[in-house]
């Protein structure tokens, strides 16, 4: 089997970077370790030069522009933080297929790691910006640090710190739930009967990029008139460290008024199609974005599946979308609307690794025994 690595180097070229991968994956059972392998020069190897790994989760909850006055919109929690080289002891038990390979290939400086993401750490978000906002977007990320330092809270030089980002991801279940359908009525004071509306979707799991089938049933046995009515998809989303953190922004919606109006006595059944996606929202400030990695293609936050309602890491940014339809009778009837969740995901590809470096340039094959070895 061949393996393919991202490779990043600090500025002095001492420190080289290793990683066979930058998506974990959080089963919610467990989540993937991060496995990698750095690469010393001699001149550390022969000084005795500490080395230093940390895995950090960065929430940054405030715009860059505005940090004056020594104010700091963002928090690090470092998931991981400890000593790699001179290494305190032996992991060669517990070695992946790729360390292994890369052990064999770069050499005797070279040094694995790993490191367990906490179960409770929060996805990968980012929260998209205005188009005159400049730095970093807010959101949750995440970087693998290998620094050089007498002590692990040195302040770290530049030159001889190496950062890479990576991100924590879950993949759409395999399996289908159940089909999402609900019932509402709606009496009237003084009026007889009532208006009923029921809503089905044509499933519970959707993939980025397809098309929502919303079943409509409108059974109008009251004396009121539906003069038209509105299917629109929301994105949910719950900064869990603020107590009132939770917003609402609508990505899609359409708004018909085929084969209104629906007068007293008389019923409507249609089907409405949504699409939730990003091409119609790129300018629309504070939509929840997956995160990204330089260079790549941005798309909306997938749903955050929790074990439970109540694991939440205060760090997180939580992720829910619903469709909702409404039916307007017009000022003096008010309206009825509906709403029900659904769950919009990644499906897990069948061939993750990637034969890219962290700035996108192919890399060779460290796995082939033959082939060049890489520099440091």
């Amino acid at each position: 089997m061949n393996f393919k690595v991202f490779k990043k180097c600090s500025p002095n070229d001492k420190i080289a970077l290793y990683l066979g991968k930058r998506d974990y994956i959080d089963y919610l059972s467990g989540i993937e370790p991060v496995d990698g392998v750095i690469l010393l020069d001699q001149n550390y190897i022969d000084t005795g030069r500490k080395i230093w790994g940390q895995l950090i989760c960065s929430f940054r909850y405030g715009r860059e522009e505005d940090e004056v006055m020594g104010l700091n919109f963002q928090k690090d929690l470092y998931l991981v933080s400890q000593q790699l080289f001179p290494t305190i002891q032996k992991p060669e038990d517990n070695l992946t297929r790729l360390q292994e390979r890369l052990l064999r290939k770069l050499g005797p400086n070279a040094v694995p790691f790993t490191f367990k993401i906490p179960q409770s750490a929060p996805s990968s978000v980012t929260l998209q910006p205005g188009e005159d906002e400049t730095g970093e977007p807010c959101g949750v990320s995440y970087y693998v640090k290998i620094y050089s330092g007498d002590t692990e809270t040195d302040i770290t030089h530049k030159r001889s710190t190496v950062t890479m980002g990576i991100r924590k991801i879950q993949y759409a279940p395999t399996k289908q739930g159940r089909q999402p359908c609900t019932v509402v009525r709606k009496d009237f004071l003084l009026s007889p009967g009532d208006l009923e509306l029921e809503v089905t979707l044509d499933k519970q799991l959707y993939h980025h990029g397809e098309r929502i089938a919303v079943n409509v049933c409108v059974k109008n046995n009251s004396n009121k008139v539906v003069k038209k009515m509105k299917a629109l998809v929301q994105q949910g989303i719950d900064v869990v460290i603020f107590q009132n953190g939770q917003f609402r922004t609508v990505i899609d919606a359409v708004e018909s008024q085929d084969g209104c109006p629906i007068n007293p006595g008389s019923n409507l059944q249609k089907v409405i199609y949504l699409k939730p996606d990003l091409e119609n929202n790129k300018n629309r400030r504070g939509i929840a974005l997956d995160g990204r990695l330089k260079r790549e293609e941005s798309e909306l936050a997938s749903s955050t599946l929790l074990l439970s309602p109540d694991v939440r890491d205060s760090f997180g940014i939580v992720v829910s979308y619903a469709v909702k339809v409404k039916l307007y009778l017009g000022a003096l009837g008010g309206e009825l609307s509906a709403e029900l969740p659904f769950i919009l995901m990644r499906p897990k590809p069948t061939d993750r690794i990637k034969v890219v470096n962290a700035d996108n340039v192919e890399m060779e094959d460290v796995a082939d025994e033959t082939a060049k070895q890489p520099s440091s």
